[in-house]
């Protein structure tokens, strides 16, 4: 009978110390992002209508695109040699009226990782940005259809 209420005990115990680790929150994704912003002198319909043509020109997945005036777009996936984790960047793309004859253009980067963890499915995760690459990309091509 010791021996059953020392086994009930540490099982307790153990139960204790390793639930509360399986549930956690998300990682916190503040600071990750890069911001690039740029305004164009085109009416808000015509901005969207050229951002629409670059993302296509620079071969970008588009995800989301709201006649409001955002994009959400990604890099095709890529791998470090052939074998390595799936990778891509993720820009949010938000167009404003500034005047009745200009936009401006925000631009968001996000780098993402394709994983799993025991906790989690298989999805992308957002990581620190290193470069913003194509944000300049598309703020330098949108600036050429400007002019």
């Amino acid at each position: 009978m010791k021996r059953l209420a020392q086994f009930v005990i540490v099982m307790v115990l153990s139960a204790a110390f390793l639930l509360p680790g399986c549930a956690r929150a998300a990682k916190d994704t503040t600071g990750f992002t890069m911001q690039d912003s740029i305004t164009v002198a085109k009416p808000l319909d015509e901005a969207w209508q050229d951002t629409k043509a670059v993302l296509r020109e620079l071969e970008m997945d588009i995800y989301t695109r709201d006649k409001a005036g955002e994009f959400v777009a990604f890099t095709p996936m890529k791998r470090q040699l052939y074998v390595g984790t799936p990778h891509r960047t993720k820009l949010t793309i938000v167009l404003t009226e500034a005047t009745a004859n200009s936009t401006t253009v925000n631009i968001e980067t996000v780098a993402q990782v394709y994983g799993v963890t025991l906790l989690t499915y298989p999805d992308w995760h957002d990581r620190k940005a290193a470069n913003n690459n194509e944000a300049v990309a598309i703020l330098e091509s949108l600036k050429a259809k400007a002019s």
